[in-house]
């Protein structure tokens, strides 16, 4: 005989509220919210709640608040730390703003664009570019991941170096609190300095202190030219001090600085066959640099001048510069075709660390040999976004290893990385955020002041403690 959910009366409420489009109950219907582009996967949901506008979130949340369950938002599954995937408990109810997904205005006159919470990032740079603007943030997953993750997680991406983060990308916030109550911050407005800036807390929140509903953006002038580059190099010390002159020869015209090992290269020609070496010959370390402009700048000028200055200088070895808008994506397409490369051997490490960019050097020389000399037949492919100073340094166990063994053995390696990390002042995540997996580490490196401020945050906007408990802090219910 089946037994009726303890939380019958919360779901009957939730179904009359959201109708049937609006909540899954089905295991079959729920399983894509299940699992991240990691693959992770915890456990199964309460049900799955799909509202509408910003009232049903608000709504929702009341529902959740009144009956003592845990939320969980939930964006485009593109996460890779388990922050908004359900407890294995099966005691949360997940949130999804996929149906949040309208674009409320553009303003190509102020730069600006209010948006749902659960638009997809690639359909907003589509609408963006309509106005002739332009939104930055550039992602792999851009194509399926939502803004409101993306504010939720404070996402970097490609162009970071130009444009900053999402920190530097958001005007104002429309956000249900943990209470349901709805605070409207959505101001467009570029200068505003009235007290604290509560927009900021959430941006970076994972989803702990409130539900993002709606966001305004900050827009920039469309790029009607941009040029792009792979320059093969001989080391990372030569990468840095390429990247050192093309930051002040290029200036604000410098829109991407990607570090990229040769192994990349290679993985990314595995998963991708029509990928095809793109230099004379196979170097250890490349560059793919990026300038783009809004107005008249001769940019194959300025990129054949630094690519002159840095084979003088001995730092460029080759180059291939893209004359065409195919020939750009298609160098482009070792950067994306790489992941997918790694993801393609199974499970490793993956981290999103930071370190100062003039540390860049010392630190992956430091760092692969602590590692090497730990696991000596481990793989390290270190590759990132020179400009922001953002490594992934991911890690492929010994061919062989037995399955049963490999989670265990990078942790050890994390563990050794972070150590070697702290003595560079590093961060242990750039971009990816806390959530589940690196809580412990961070926590470890919070300062008994800054756990103080942050457990006091927390405590003030989630009392109850059920917004998404249990990522970045310790769950307290």
């Amino acid at each position: 005989m089946d037994h009726p959910s303890p939380h019958a009366d919360l779901l009957d409420a939730l179904h009359q509220r959201l109708g049937e489009r609006g909540l899954l109950r089905d295991p079959a219907a729920m399983a894509r919210y299940l699992s991240d582009w990691a693959g992770e996967r915890l456990g199964m949901p309460l049900a799955v709640a799909r509202p509408a506008s910003t009232t049903e979130v608000a709504e929702t949340v009341r529902l959740c608040r009144a009956h003592g369950v845990a939320m969980t938002p939930q964006g485009g599954h593109s996460g890779l730390v388990a922050g908004a995937l359900p407890a294995a408990d099966g005691g949360e109810l997940v949130i999804s703003l996929e149906r949040l997904d309208r674009i409320r205005d553009i303003d190509p006159v102020n730069f600006t664009m209010t948006v749902d919470a659960g638009c997809i990032l690639e359909t907003i740079k589509q609408a963006a570019a309509e106005h002739d603007c332009d939104f930055p943030l550039s992602l792999g997953a851009q194509g399926s991941c939502q803004i409101g993750g993306n504010i939720a997680t404070n996402a970097g991406g490609l162009n970071v170096l130009r444009h900053g983060m999402m920190r530097q990308l958001v005007l104002g916030l429309e956000v249900v609190l943990p209470d349901g109550r709805v605070w409207d911050g959505l101001t467009a407005l570029h200068k505003d300095n009235r007290g604290y800036a509560l927009a900021q807390l959430f941006l970076g929140s994972e989803g702990t202190l409130g539900i993002v509903t709606g966001a305004v953006l900050k827009l920039s002038p469309r790029a009607i030219q941009s040029r792009t580059a792979l320059l093969g190099l001989p080391s990372v010390e030569a990468v840095i001090a390429l990247y050192g002159r093309a930051r002040r020869e290029c200036c604000d015209l410098l829109s991407a600085f990607e570090l990229i090992p040769r192994r990349c290269l290679e993985l990314a020609m595995e998963a991708t066959p029509e990928l095809t070496e793109p230099l004379d010959a196979p170097d250890p370390w490349y560059v793919l640099m990026e300038v783009s402009a809004s107005g008249a700048m001769d940019l194959d000028a300025m990129l054949e001048g630094l690519l002159a200055h840095g084979m003088e200088a001995n730092l460029v070895r080759d180059g291939a510069l893209a004359s065409s808008d195919a020939q750009a994506a298609r160098l482009w397409q070792f950067r994306e075709s790489m992941l997918e490369g790694q993801r393609r051997r199974g499970e490793h490490l993956r981290t999103d660390i930071s370190v100062p960019i003039s540390a860049i050097p010392d630190f992956v020389a430091q760092a692969s040999r602590a590692i090497h000399a730990r696991s000596p037949d481990c793989e390290i492919i270190a590759y990132g976004h020179v400009g922001d100073g953002n490594l992934h340094f991911n890690i492929l166990p010994p061919a062989g290893m037995a399955e049963t063994q490999k989670k265990a053995h990078l942790h050890d390696l994390e563990t050794r990385l972070f150590e070697i990390l702290d003595e560079f002042g590093g961060s242990l995540s750039a971009e990816h955020g806390i959530g589940r997996t690196k809580q412990a580490a961070y926590l470890a490196r919070l300062s008994p002041v800054e756990r103080e401020l942050v457990e006091g945050i927390k405590a003030l906007f989630d009392p109850a403690g059920l917004m998404n408990p249990g990522r970045i802090l310790p769950d307290r219910r």
